[in-house]
């Protein structure tokens, strides 16, 4: 358990200052994963999906986001 995924969401409407925000839509476990932006820049950022279940899974987990922008000042 505690296994983490970390993936990249390219999309150049993304600027560095920018705040996405998720949320798991579906999996098979409830309950199972955790989902955070782990990293923003200019046209990405990464998700990274932690199994906080204790047990061995590999679900496809779906994951829904919308991308606020942010201000560098």
């Amino acid at each position: 358990a505690a296994a983490k995924a970390t993936f990249e969401v390219t999309n150049d409407k993304v600027a560095a200052a920018d705040i996405p925000t998720l949320a798991i839509a579906s999996v098979g476990t409830a309950g199972s994963y955790i989902a955070g932006v782990s990293a923003v820049a200019a046209g990405s950022f990464k998700i990274t999906i932690t199994n906080v279940s204790g047990g061995s899974l590999s679900e496809a987990v779906v994951i829904n986001f919308k991308v606020d922008k942010g201000s560098a000042s």
